[in-house]
């Protein structure tokens, strides 16, 4: 029997697993260029892979066909191996943690174990991070397969760093509760958290919800406590507005509804 992670006998060396970022522009109109926002050596070790894993095969391939307009792609198009983790990894999440049983995505890096190299990448910035993947790069792990990730634009570091919050402690919380009490309640939760330790608090939301999530922010935060929003990054629109609450009460030009945006708690 062959030991994980090593390819049979007569078969190449295990392939590795990239971590290919992808811009932020996803939905949004216009797009920006790819060179703009993606470093050469990304753009060309993608070009080169022909097998993936993504959240939609669609989106995936609009991607691709962006790269190999910059680089021609090893394969054509249409000759792309592209696999989509499932639905439920989307919507419920793929990591369930040491001893929990979560995704099992070992299936989906069979072409890694027969020596080819294999792309994971999410509709926007980084995979496995506020986006489905980390069962993947868990199992690469597991299976002994090297784990490479790529360079690219990561929207809650972009965040954070424009926002003047606290960047030496800060957390990533996901999405808030869409429910108005659940909602409010969590919000103060995190703020208390940033308030008691000087954490950061970040999190994000479906851009149809940003006005609602702003407008229930500046209902339930303290006045004194610093709200930052930032939307559109890297995007010519791109603005992060870093604020106390009282004075976003008086001016309170946040995101529209149609552009992603992360929100971030502190003092």
């Amino acid at each position: 029997m062959t030991a994980p992670g090593i390819a049979p006998a007569g078969r190449s060396q295990p392939g590795r697993l990239y971590l290919v970022p992808a811009p932020l522009d996803f939905g949004c109109t216009p797009q920006v260029p790819l060179s703009d926002v993606m470093p050469q050596a990304t753009i060309v070790t993608a070009a080169r892979l022909t097998h993936w894993i993504c959240e939609n095969a669609k989106s995936a391939r609009a991607y691709l066909k962006r790269i190999d307009a910059l680089t021609p792609l090893a394969l054509p198009l249409q000759a792309q191996q592209i696999s989509e983790l499932p639905r439920e990894v989307h919507k419920k999440g793929d990591h369930a943690g040491s001893g929990g049983v979560g995704f099992d995505a070992r299936p989906l890096l069979t072409p890694a174990l027969n020596g080819h190299d294999i792309g994971l990448m999410s509709e926007a910035g980084m995979p496995a991070v506020a986006d489905p993947g980390s069962s993947v790069v868990r199992a690469a792990h597991d299976l002994g397969l090297e784990v490479i990730a790529l360079i690219g634009p990561v929207s809650l570091l972009l965040a954070l760093v424009a926002s003047g919050l606290n960047g030496q402690s800060f957390a990533f919380v996901g999405y808030l509760p869409q429910e108005a009490t659940e909602r409010a309640k969590r919000m103060r939760e995190l703020e208390s958290i940033a308030l008691r330790t000087g954490q950061t608090q970040l999190f994000i939301e479906t851009p149809y919800r940003n006005e609602a999530v702003l407008q229930a922010l500046l209902q339930h935060l303290q006045p004194s406590t610093r709200l930052s929003v930032s939307s559109g990054l890297t995007l010519p629109h791109a603005q992060t507005r870093s604020r106390l609450v009282k004075v976003w009460r008086q001016q309170a030009d946040g995101p529209d509804n149609s552009t992603p945006a992360v929100f971030a708690i502190g003092r």
